[in-house]
């Protein structure tokens, strides 16, 4: 079957994380489970292979500084379950499944706040080259305050204020990836003996609230000079920094029209910025139990929930409220304010009403994200209908038993999406960005890093 046009195609990517227990938690005591061993570079390569088997847009690999310690006031259940701990650097198995793929990409997580944007700036050009132009970054702040005392910090910084400074980090970013070098200053001339041309590279100055930099950007121009931009903050101030930066955008809603809402409202901030409303990419987190027939995705959905623990998955949202639910009865309202967690996740629960049960009992999977449970053919309208009727141009899908769910999913699901002509069939060519974009390497015009490639 011919493809539809592109604008109509699911766009996908495999959610996961340097470590045992990301989303699903508990899983990995399945008996099918791999996740243990995260810590090596098969596991890492072989789900790189057969996620650009299923042809994914990309692996976005979350990642925490900090460790999840508000349930009950410790790191018990944290440890019991490895809720996110251990967890390694992510950008370090990123090079091994580069050079075992051609084509699929890679956002990684890095918390500036912790970070020296000088420093970061050529950690990204590097893997920009490395990966010839198939890296993306997922900006965040952080909302953990055990990594701000980590960080030898007395607190966090306060919400609003985290993204004021991650405006500024994004200045200095611009600065060095698009402005410092010409991208006709590297000239590779062995016999007139000139590397890169010295009136072709500036120097950059950078005198403001947060940071000071003055110096040359350490990299030459990479494929994309910027990487893709990813962001997952939906609340309103989250909403305007998306508005100014980001390509893709990570939300997790409760419903569809909690994410036609939210989507509606990007687009317009997204224009009120001076963009168009498709510059950005909005994808929601989901997770997927398949099988040949129904009737065998509801017996595996069934056996995945005997290993899932629940309580680790409240363990892991106290921390993303700020709010210990250990302090609660089951049925007891809980008080959501005064948090300096992530605003979206706490004002849903409070709108929700969530209690500590309703909690448990949406995360059934030892997650926070909706499972769709069905064959291939359901599951596929499943997907199309979440993107029709909300406005969302694709998904990041969790894993729950390694490997087996991503390969359930590209051996049954994708030949469903195809033959319904929503999904590709082949990869386009080109780096993340015009893979995504189809309109080049580089960041448009029209995007916020323009005012700073003419310094």
């Amino acid at each position: 079957m011919a493809d539809t046009p592109r604008r109509q195609h699911i766009l996908l990517n495999a959610f996961n994380m340097n470590c045992v227990g990301h989303i699903n938690h508990g899983l990995w005591t399945h008996p099918r489970d791999r996740s243990a061993d995260y810590n090596t570079l098969d596991y890492w390569i072989d789900q790189a292979r057969t996620l650009e088997r299923g042809l994914f847009d990309g692996l976005f690999l979350a990642d925490i500084v900090g460790v999840y310690d508000v349930y009950r006031n410790n790191v018990d259940v944290t440890l019991h379950e490895s809720i996110q701990l251990p967890v390694n650097d992510p950008l370090l198995v990123v090079p091994a499944m580069a050079a075992a793929t051609r084509h699929l990409g890679f956002g990684v997580t890095v918390n500036l706040t912790y970070e020296q944007p000088y420093l970061l700036a050529r950690r990204f050009s590097t893997l920009d080259h490395l990966t010839r132009g198939r890296i993306g970054w997922n900006i965040v702040t952080g909302y953990l305050d055990s990594a701000a005392r980590a960080m030898g910090l007395d607190a966090q910084l306060a919400h609003d204020e985290r993204y004021d400074r991650a405006d500024e980090y994004l200045d200095v970013l611009y600065k060095l990836w698009e402005g410092s070098w010409q991208d006709d200053a590297v000239r590779r001339d062995k016999a007139g003996r000139v590397f890169a041309d010295p009136a072709r590279v500036r120097q950059v100055h950078h005198h403001g609230r947060y940071y000071k930099v003055d110096g040359y950007h350490l990299s030459e121009p990479s494929p994309q000079r910027t990487p893709v931009l990813f962001q997952a903050g939906s609340s309103g101030r989250g909403q305007r920094f998306a508005a100014r930066h980001a390509e893709c955008v990570f939300i997790s809603p409760p419903s569809k029209e909690a994410a036609r809402k939210t989507v509606q409202a990007l687009r317009e901030q997204l224009v009120a910025a001076g963009r168009r409303p498709d510059d950005v990419k909005v994808f929601m987190g989901a997770a997927v139990v398949t099988a040949p027939t129904a009737a065998q995705a509801r017996e595996k959905h069934a056996e995945y929930r005997d290993y899932a623990s629940r309580e680790a998955g409240l363990a892991h949202f106290a921390a993303s409220t700020g709010v210990d639910f250990g302090r609660y009865g089951l049925d007891d309202p809980v008080d959501y304010g005064g948090g300096n967690a992530i605003e979206s996740a706490t004002k849903t629960a409070a709108q929700q009403g969530w209690t500590r049960r309703k909690l448990l009992d949406l995360f059934e999977l030892g997650g926070r994200y909706p499972a769709i449970v069905g064959d291939p053919s359901q599951v596929a309208d499943t997907l199309a209908e979440w993107i029709d009727e909300t406005g969302i141009d694709g998904f990041n899908l969790s894993r729950t038993v390694v490997p087996e769910s991503y390969e359930d999913f590209v051996d049954l699901v994708v030949p469903a999406l195809q033959d319904r002509g929503r999904y590709k069939t082949a990869y386009a060519d080109g780096t993340l960005r015009q893979k995504l974009f189809a309109e080049g390497d580089r960041l448009p015009a029209r995007h916020a890093a323009d005012a700073f490639r003419n310094l």
